[in-house]
């Protein structure tokens, strides 16, 4: 099954492992603002997932060079068809920005601020109020309720049989008619992965498989590039489907 999340770490951060979260300081609270340890977080999402037996196959980190700042992303074991949801979270103990839960199906995490899913099931500010447990808690079964409105759309995609003129179309529309904004050079690769995919889940002539061409070929993009691309795709697409 491919991966389905990204974290990049190109802007001054470093990765770690969950374990090495342990490490990291996290400043004093103050009347208006109250730090949560990073680690602390990531603990409290999987314990709110398992309540949901909802296991984490797969997870990343990254923090800024002062360790204020955390990044990461989580690959679900809820999986559908060839599927799979994914995570994303960062959190900033420096005042700046908010908690934040992406979800998706396809998950774009980087150090620079890129942050992008399909849904945002949390946006929480560190206020002295603030409820960790809370938050994580309704934004999972803000996650799980929209699961299934993103299983159809993948499903409706797989369904969808594209004649060989309408994807080339849909190409050209793409790159050369700027639909998108991606360099036009990876209008020969996106071509090259649909019309000879490397997957054999990617063989159908369908919607689904035409996505999956473009953000494979996004992958060779630059993390900001390849952020933009991706995050206007399934807008481009759902627009012709």
């Amino acid at each position: 099954m491919e991966q389905t999340s990204q974290l990049i770490a190109h802007a001054g951060a470093r990765k770690l492992s969950r374990e090495d979260l342990k490490a990291l300081p996290t400043p004093e609270a103050t009347a208006t603002h109250r730090p949560v340890p990073h680690f602390e977080i990531v603990e409290a999402l999987s314990e709110t997932l398992s309540f949901r037996h909802i296991g984490v196959v797969r997870d990343e980190y990254a923090v800024s060079s002062d360790g204020m700042r955390m990044f990461g992303v989580l690959d679900l074991e809820t999986s559908f068809d060839g599927c799979r949801f994914s995570i994303g979270v960062r959190n900033a103990n420096d005042k700046s920005m908010r908690l934040a839960l992406t979800v998706g199906y396809r998950v774009f995490v980087c150090d620079n601020m890129a942050f992008h899913g399909d849904f945002t099931p949390v946006l929480a500010k560190h206020s002295k109020h603030f409820s960790l447990v809370d938050a994580l808690s309704v934004g999972v079964d803000r996650m799980q309720r929209n699961f299934e409105p993103m299983r159809r759309q993948i499903e409706a995609w797989k369904g969808l049989q594209l004649p060989e003129t309408d994807a080339k179309l849909l190409i050209y529309r793409a790159f050369i008619e700027e639909k998108l904004d991606a360099p036009k050079h990876l209008a020969r690769k996106v071509h090259e992965l649909y019309f000879s995919p490397p997957y054999e889940d990617f063989a159908p002539r369908t919607m689904w498989s035409l996505s999956n061409a473009f953000t494979s070929a996004f992958k060779e993009l630059d993390p900001i590039p390849q952020f933009k691309a991706t995050a206007k795709l399934g807008a481009f697409l759902s627009g012709i489907a």
